[in-house]
């Protein structure tokens, strides 16, 4: 608030009325007033100036350093008019929103030196009634005349306060107090005072939308580069900056980092090329380091003026970093955790405890197990607690695939120009990698495989190229893999590696009491699968599903229960709702016995989806079968 020059001797009348007698002067204005009996009612002594609260030096320090920008601005607008401080003897605070002082610029406030009074905290309470105190309060600016300071020691001097505000909320307080009232130009302090509030505000809002900014680029799975026509990079986001400093071009205080410098083929970049105003979308470019070499899908935009090309844009995708978000996009991750491993036999529990400890390791696993025992969920559950767990769990079922396109599901295709594509272990790279069937590998298969998981580098089916890449493998068989090995029917050098964690998985019949809690999570899982009320197993129910030998193990009694519970048409599976499909189990029979196929498609109701399900296949490899044994789907 603007006001014109009090006479000092009225002022002081005023000001002596009130501290003797008590008595507020209708003259005085009515915001000092208020201020004036607030500070009677806190106690606040007026002979001398003390402060009495003080940040430590450390809690001094993190506040600079979080309202650096704040005080950046303040110390460049101090320094073009530092003459005018010493022409008008004037000095100038920067207070935080709690009234804490930042910094002290020019002259002492209250003769005090900057040591003294940085750290301070000059709010109402403390110093009593101020131009501080007033701007806080009522969010505008405010000059206040020296005897109208509640310190008797301020009242040489007057002093103006404006608020800082960003959105709304009040950030800072600017302080100008000077001893030397007669030769003030007021207007002149106001002025310069409402300048430094609007330009501060303006520029803080600024720095607020850049840090905004700086947030999402730092946020954003793509590294960003500014950079200049000499190479310099100018500008990087955080992945940008590991990046640089992964092949040591982060450059120094001096000298920012430049491209040309370590980059050895950046004549033959799209960046290079975007200096000559030609931009690049989405393009695969390879960029070659004296450390590493590295491929990303690239896009840099020139940016233009009259001149022409003043710098360009770069954001770039690392190759690995986008087949990890294609990986999560289409659901490869887990979907099975250790806790959703239900029994209590001790021979499961063994079993649950050491999957446990391996999945924290980073060996290689072999789970072995008759057919349908679960070892696909608890290669789910190791990945899930394992470090890779943010990483991608890619699947890949050995016998589902002919022997002659195995080579290329496993390594990728060559980009020949029509059908390059990354293999399941690129695919994987940063998580698992899930074999099952792994005995069905040809040899030729196995031994690549094995080459590559221990120099930790591949090729594609038809190139020559050599990648890097970080998997985990979790093999499972059905078979005994080490009698296979010794037999000479599996290769030896991959047998060695993925078996160095070895995972036995009991059948079902060797922990019949676990069945019934099988059965019942599994019904569990089925109600809020498909959004129905939960069933409860009869104990009759009980007693039958645990007087059978399984040999399908899990994967046959989730056939069982899941066809018991859409069959049964109240909340009580019975024993006559149960079918077990005869004594021979699912187990792998039916891929060769139409008559058993056909007694699960019926188990099944004819439902596709189902089928594949309890017989743990792709629906693709489902309709090959029905058409083998000359069925119709539809049936």
């Amino acid at each position: 608030m603007i006001r014109e020059r009090r006479s000092k001797e009225k002022l002081e009348i005023y000001y002596r009325k009130f501290m003797e007698d008590g008595v507020l002067d209708p003259n005085v204005h009515p915001w000092i007033a208020q201020s004036w009996q607030q500070s009677r009612r806190l106690g606040v002594k007026a002979d001398r100036f003390k402060v009495n609260v003080r940040l430590s030096r450390d809690e001094l320090e993190r506040r600079r350093r979080q309202h650096q920008p704040a005080m950046t601005y303040l110390e460049g607008m101090y320094h073009e008019t530092r003459e005018h401080f010493n022409v008008y003897n004037l000095s100038m605070l920067l207070l935080d929103a709690e009234s804490y002082v930042l910094k002290n610029y020019a002259m002492p406030f209250f003769q005090r030196t900057p040591g003294e009074l940085e750290g301070a905290r000059l709010a109402e309470q403390d110093i009593g009634t101020s131009s501080i105190s007033i701007a806080s309060e009522r969010k505008v600016p405010f000059l206040v005349f020296g005897a109208e300071m509640w310190q008797e020691e301020g009242h040489n001097g007057d002093a103006c306060s404006v608020p800082i505000m960003l959105d709304g909320e009040l950030k800072y307080i600017v302080t100008i107090v000077s001893v030397e009232q007669e030769s003030l130009p007021y207007s002149a302090v106001v002025a310069l005072l409402v300048s430094i509030k609007y330009g501060m505000e303006s520029h803080l809002a600024v720095q607020e939308q850049l840090k905004a900014r700086h947030a999402i680029l730092d946020a954003v799975p793509f590294a960003v580069y500014h950079v200049e026509p000499n190479g310099e990079v100018v500008y990087t986001n955080k992945l940008g900056q590991s990046r640089l400093a992964g092949i040591d071009a982060m450059g120094s205080d001096e000298r920012p980092p430049n491209l040309s410098d370590v980059v050895l083929n950046y004549r033959h970049t799209p960046i290079y090329k975007g200096f000559k105003g030609i931009p690049s979308y989405n393009k695969e470019v390879t960029w070659i380091t004296p450390k590493k070499t590295y491929e990303d899908i690239t896009t840099v935009v020139p940016m233009e003026t009259d001149k022409g090309v003043a710098s360009v844009v770069a954001v770039s995708l690392p190759i690995e970093d986008l087949r990890t978000l294609v990986a999560h996009a289409v659901g490869y991750k887990a979907r099975y955790s250790l806790s959703s491993m239900v029994g209590q036999a001790s021979v499961f529990l063994t079993m649950k405890e050491k999957a446990a400890r391996v999945a924290k390791n980073n060996n290689h696993v072999l789970l072995q197990g008759e057919a349908g025992t679960g070892k696909q969920r608890l290669a789910h559950a190791i990945h899930q607690a394992s470090g890779r767990a943010a990483g991608p769990l890619i699947s890949m079922k050995c016998g589902d695939m002919l022997p002659e396109v195995l080579e290329d599901e496993l390594f990728g295709i060559a980009d020949d120009g029509y059908e390059g594509r990354p293999g399941k272990l690129e695919l994987a790279n940063g998580g698992t990698l899930f074999l099952d069937e792994v005995e069905k590998l040809p040899s030729h298969v196995a031994q690549r495989l094995a080459g590559a998981l221990r120099s930790k580098e591949l090729s594609r089916v038809g190139e020559t190229v050599r990648r890097h890449f970080d998997i985990r493998i979790i093999a499972a068989c059905d078979l005994d893999l080490k009698r296979l090995t010794e037999k000479g029917a599996f290769e030896g050098a991959l047998h060695e590696l993925i078996s160095r964690s070895t995972i036995r998985i009991p059948p079902l019949r060797s922990r019949r009491d676990d069945i019934p809690l099988l059965a019942e999570h599994i019904i569990g899982e089925l109600a809020e699968q498909h959004s129905l009320p939960e069933k409860r197993l009869q104990p009759e129910a009980a007693e039958l599903l645990m007087s059978y030998d399984w040999p399908g193990n899990i994967k046959q009694l989730q056939g069982v229960v899941e066809q018991a519970f859409f069959s049964t048409n109240g909340n009580v599976i019975a024993t006559n709702d149960i079918s077990l499909l005869g004594d021979t189990g699912i187990g792998n029979e039916w891929k060769e016995d139409k008559e058993i196929f056909i007694d699960v498609w019926k188990a099944a109701g004819g439902n596709i989806s189902r089928l594949a399900n309890m017989l743990d296949v792709s629906r693709v490899t489902l309709y090959r079968y029905l058409k083998k044994f000359g069925l119709d789907k539809q049936n």
